[in-house]
């Protein structure tokens, strides 16, 4: 007897959904669950699933850094796969050596991504060589400098109260840079929130001061 498998797709695109809900229950046995990035949680504390997909182009990338901590913390058996990973921003702070099983480019047809998904109920990992070794040269980074110069900067600048454009305008570089720097820091001292981290520079101050 063949298996089912209990995916979800979390997007805010509905022809997306309703086009991966009628294509892959046909071709890979799926039963597959859609939700909003804001009842993820919810779902995930009812339904068995084994990944949950996440469509970068529809969502704030601060919050599927949230939602992927959680399931890194509590949901240690669901796996994830990013589609319509962007190539432009350097976003490989999403990728968990354990937890994530597949990124698939924004430019990746729905064919390539079949293909690797046929790959990963084989046990495989799909994910491209030059965003595996990044992200593992990321991680021994941490283990030997949790914070670099600019993290720090910025960390401090939370501290004041400032908005990202605020801190991006103060340290001239563009916003979605200051948002890069906020996700690796929160990775590194652990916390998945602004209000988390602005009590974390609170209480080791002496570590973030430059």
């Amino acid at each position: 007897m063949f298996k089912v498998v209990n995916w979800m797709i979390v997007s805010r695109s509905q022809l997306l959904t309703d086009l991966l809900d009628w294509r892959w229950p046909q071709e890979f046995l799926a039963k597959l669950s859609k939700s909003q990035p804001s009842s993820m949680a919810k779902m995930l504390a009812v339904e068995p699933i084994s990944i949950v997909f996440f469509d970068l182009s529809t969502i704030d990338l601060q919050q599927v850094y949230q939602l992927q901590r959680l399931i890194e913390r509590e949901y240690c058996s669901i796996h994830t796969v990013f589609i319509n990973f962007p190539k432009q921003l350097d976003t490989r702070f999403l990728i968990h050596p354990t937890t994530t099983l597949g990124v698939f480019y924004a430019d990746s047809s729905l064919n390539e991504i079949s293909l690797g998904l046929n790959n990963i109920m084989k046990g495989r990992r799909v994910i491209p060589q030059e965003l595996l070794r990044s992200a593992l040269n990321d991680e021994n980074d941490e283990d030997s400098e949790p914070l670099t110069i600019r993290e720090r900067e910025v960390l401090q600048t939370l501290l004041s109260g400032s908005t990202n454009l605020d801190i991006a305008n103060q340290l001239f570089v563009s916003e979605s840079t200051i948002k890069t720097h906020l996700y690796r820091a929160f990775r590194k001292i652990g916390v998945s929130s602004r209000g988390q981290a602005i009590a974390w520079a609170q209480t080791h101050m002496h570590e973030v001061r430059i």
